[in-house]
């Protein structure tokens, strides 16, 4: 079966497509960055989301449609990202549907939800990113969602899937996402301190099989969480030491405490030029809602992976990859 994969370069395209090929499936993989890979079954094209005819071309006899790009930024705005993450799904969604794709799924994210009024747990049926004080990555990733659901009026099969914090191998050494950033510094023993709080933490590998699953199994129009485990990042951090034999960190921040003064180092972070203590980075951890992922448990088969797998090989991978 040909099936097109959208950011087919980034994160978890890259993860995504060896799990095609091992099914079998020839792959349209479009990015507008160099190929990761010379696999006989993929087929490399340039393709931009907010080009109609762009899209059309590049998904042109595509049967299923996997749509994974999106712009990820702490930005409180950013107009770039939302054209992308809601703009970029309409285009998308409508050339698929112009081509005559039969499933079309696509990646949102947690963000969608809001976890600042979540109440301490998040399911499918709880409330949405519509708060104008949101970053936008939060507000875009639910607006997009919006912006799909007329395409799927107007008859295009489509599925939702929400992934939690994504973390694992494989990734790109040079441009690491954001926890994984933060176990390779655990790595090499510079993490004595770590933030408290935790969040829900799901590895890319099980996140690209949720992609396949709702591709094959998910029901139209339907959003399904895909979720791993509540892990606190302190333990995180500490599992990636013990793997690596260094020291991990010794304690943590609580995490009310940095709520506390957020208002406060949030205003200096700006004019430094950070965004780590942010409301948008912060948010999450903060909250630290429990996600339910039981819907995509029970109507996909999805089983995410335990938490001790993913740092094992997270951590031998970044040992790999890092240079001599």
């Amino acid at each position: 079966m040909k099936v097109a994969v959208t950011g087919a370069a980034g994160y978890l395209g890259t993860n995504l497509i060896p799990q095609l090929i091992e099914r079998g499936h020839e792959i349209i993989a479009i990015d507008r960055a160099a190929p990761t890979t010379s696999d006989p079954a993929v087929t490399w094209v340039e393709g931009d989301v907010l080009d109609t005819a762009s899209m059309r071309e590049a998904l042109d006899g595509a049967e299923v449609v996997y749509h994974l790009v999106a712009l990820i930024t702490l930005a409180e705005r950013n107009d770039l990202a939302w054209r992308v993450n809601t703009e970029g799904v309409r285009v998308t969604a409508e050339a698929a549907l112009e081509v005559g794709a039969r499933r079309f799924v696509h990646t949102s994210s947690i963000h969608a939800f809001d976890q600042y009024r979540a109440g301490g747990h998040i399911d499918e049926t709880s409330g949405r990113s519509d708060d104008p004080s949101l970053p936008v990555y939060d507000r875009s990733k639910w607006s997009g969602e919006l912006a799909l659901r007329p395409v799927i009026e107007r008859g295009l099969d489509a599925v939702i899937v929400n992934p939690t914090g994504v973390y694992g191998p494989t990734d790109n050494p040079k441009q690491l996402s954001r926890l994984n950033r933060t176990t390779a510094e655990a790595v090499r023993g510079r993490v004595p301190v770590m933030i408290g709080g935790g969040f829900d933490l799901v590895d890319v590998r099980d996140v690209a099989q949720g992609l396949i699953l709702a591709g094959e199994k998910g029901r139209t129009g339907e959003n399904y969480l895909l979720g791993g485990y509540m892990t606190k990042l302190i333990d995180l951090c500490r599992m990636a030491a013990a793997h690596a034999d260094v020291k991990g960190p010794r304690f943590a921040i609580p995490a009310k405490a940095l709520g506390a003064v957020l208002p406060v180092v949030e205003p200096i972070g700006k004019r430094l030029g950070s965004d780590i203590l942010s409301k948008a980075a912060l948010g999450a951890i903060l909250s630290a809602p429990v996600v339910d992922h039981g819907k995509a448990e029970r109507e996909l088969g999805y089983r995410p992976r335990p938490v001790e797998e993913t740092v094992a090989d997270l951590v031998d991978f970044l040992r790999a990859a890092r240079p001599a």
